[in-house]
């Protein structure tokens, strides 16, 4: 019996999906939930599961094209076996011997045996790397993009080949942008040219915050299961600030401000594909425990390409830290349709007066970008100033005041 492969079904905002590539071709055996190709979203890596075991009939779609929800991919014929060449036949010893009907074959070994995700298996397929080679870092020893591209490079098979990389040589490679690449630069540039950005700036004296993480990680790791970073800080002092201000929280939609009387607040974390950026919903009714579970595992997932496009919708303020890479200032480019977005930034040990005199705290300088069409100067210091305040008196943020 045949049955078609076809397109899942794309969220309303996401209009098509560029099928990347195959992980079978026509006359392979497949296993039920067998992933047979990636769809990459301007958000998202999709994966096409086999919904039954069978051999892949034919394929309808190449590589490389845009397809729709619902699109005929391929077609499986369930419960068939793949077709062994007759000269394999001829060379088996037991070939006579073999039943006239075995068993529908599964998925090979090499492909069950090595876990991946799909900006892993691109790069292999890019890289002409065998996965089944590769020692994974990821959750649970999942291979990724950076252990495919760390792998050591096959051996050259032919002179021709050991001349393309002879000392000196110059050359240059064409690869496209993946749709999620071209998305990013396509919003960064949108919101550049339809907002009013401006950026403001202002430093933070976070010595409470690492004399409370010092004084009650242990006790909260083992309470919680989670270790007490500093992104739960940042995100109940956006709160709190948001609340206070709420043109932050806003956003413009033709003539009309539309005041989002919620927090969800997006996290960008940079994976090998570029930056997602999956948003911490009603962030307002989260404890620092939930906050950080919920911080570490968007990070897990997006670098293993598994967010859903739930994930990465909506948002009504975002916050980035390029801190972690070193940044030491930077100015954030709104995620629009936003309105505010905060940055953070390398915490560094620096002299600084206080009481009359010059002491040595760790400071991390803040950056808040805003659209300047409906958030005003005035608004926009405050703001950053309340964070900075919840943030040298932590106790804030309990008391709410």
């Amino acid at each position: 019996m045949s049955t078609e492969i076809k397109v899942p079904k794309l969220p309303e905002s996401v209009a098509d999906a560029t099928l990347v590539n195959w992980h079978k071709k026509a006359g392979d055996a497949v296993a039920r939930d067998e992933n047979l190709a990636d769809l990459e979203t301007d958000k998202v890596v999709l994966e096409v599961p086999a919904p039954v075991a069978g051999v892949l009939k034919e394929i309808k779609v190449a590589a490389g094209t845009t397809v729709t929800s619902d699109q005929l991919l391929a077609i499986i014929e369930a419960g068939a076996v793949a077709a062994v060449p007759a000269a394999a036949k001829a060379a088996s010893p037991t070939a006579k011997a073999e039943p006239a009907s075995a068993a529908p074959v599964t998925a090979s070994a090499s492909a069950s045996a090595t876990k991946s995700g799909p900006a892993a298996r691109r790069a292999a397929t890019e890289t002409a790397t065998d996965l089944s080679t590769v020692t994974g870092t990821g959750l649970g020893g999942a291979v990724t993009k950076s252990d495919v591209l760390a792998a050591p490079a096959a051996p050259a098979t032919s002179s021709a080949a050991a001349a393309g990389v002879a000392a000196g040589a110059r050359s240059e490679r064409r690869v496209p942008m993946t749709r999620l690449r071209a998305r990013i630069a396509e919003r960064l540039v949108t919101a550049q040219s339809t907002q009013a950005l401006l950026t403001t700036f202002n430093e933070v004296d976070l010595l409470a915050v690492q004399e409370l993480r010092a004084r009650y990680k242990d006790k909260f790791e083992k309470s919680n299961g989670v270790k007490l970073g500093f992104s739960s800080f940042f995100v109940r002092a956006s709160v709190e600030a948001l609340k206070r201000f709420p043109l932050v929280n806003a956003a413009i939609d033709g003539n009309d401000i539309v005041y989002r009387e919620f927090y969800d607040i997006g996290m960008a974390v940079s994976t090998d594909r570029g930056l997602v950026v999956p948003v911490l919903r009603d962030a307002d009714t989260l404890n620092f425990a939930q906050i950080e579970k919920a911080v570490g595992d968007f990070a897990t997932r997006a670098r293993a390409g598994s967010l859903t496009m739930d994930d990465l919708t909506g948002g009504t303020f975002s916050i980035t830290n390029g801190g972690v890479f070193g940044s030491l200032l930077s100015t954030p480019i709104v995620n629009a349709p936003q309105s505010a977005i905060l940055g953070m930034h390398k915490i560094q040990e620096r002299p600084v007066a206080i009481d009359g005199q010059v002491v040595i705290r760790p400071m991390m300088y803040l950056a808040l970008t805003y659209d300047h069409r409906i958030i005003d100067g005035k608004e926009a210091v405050q703001f950053l100033v309340t964070i900075k305040e919840c943030l040298e008196d932590p106790g804030r943020l309990l008391l709410g005041v």
